[in-house]
């Protein structure tokens, strides 16, 4: 929910007309947001982020450093996006037809993947690193490569996920 709240912001963010905060909102050093873009409550930006305008942000996302949003894109809640990824909005560059992709809520974006326009990225997905979206995700799957394939179910990764920091903690101790 927005409720136009000031962004707690670091050295050079530009920050276009008529752009909405929620609550906690913190923006490091070097981001640009587009006019009226809409960013939820908690929601952390990396620096270097470009974000274009008309874009809408949910709550509590992380977007780390380096991050491209481009226009009217749209961001459910609790999405993570891993620095240098992309999201883009025009199959036809300079066609000034815009086709913006979709993250749905809960989605994991590892860094430097790009998603094409016209993209839907369902709850609960996982994108791997280095990724190239070409397709729509389905819900609760884990897609890798280029372009992106379907490798897993979220409660697989989130299976593996658990072993690799159990076997961590277990070398750490």
């Amino acid at each position: 929910m927005i409720t136009m709240s000031t962004p707690k912001t670091g050295k050079g963010v530009i920050i276009g007309k008529n752009v909405q905060f929620g609550k906690d909102v913190l923006i490091w050093n070097y981001v640009v947001i587009g006019d009226n873009t809409k960013i939820g409550s908690g929601t952390r930006v990396g620096s270097f982020c470009d974000i274009g305008k008309n874009v809408i942000i949910g709550e509590n996302c992380v977007i780390q450093a380096h991050v491209t949003i481009a226009n009217y894109c749209k961001l459910g809640n609790n999405v993570f996006i891993g620095p240098n990824s992309s999201l883009l909005n025009d199959r036809f560059p300079h066609s000034k037809c815009p086709t913006p992709s979709i993250i749905k809520d809960n989605v994991v974006i590892g860094g430097c993947v790009t998603i094409l326009p016209n993209i839907t990225i369902h709850e609960n997905s996982v994108i791997a690193a280095g990724s190239v979206v070409t397709k729509d995700v389905p819900p609760e799957t884990v897609v890798k490569g280029v372009p992106a394939k379907p490798m897993m179910t979220r409660r697989e990764y989130e299976n593996k996920r658990k072993e690799f920091i159990s076997s961590k903690k277990q070398k750490v101790n």
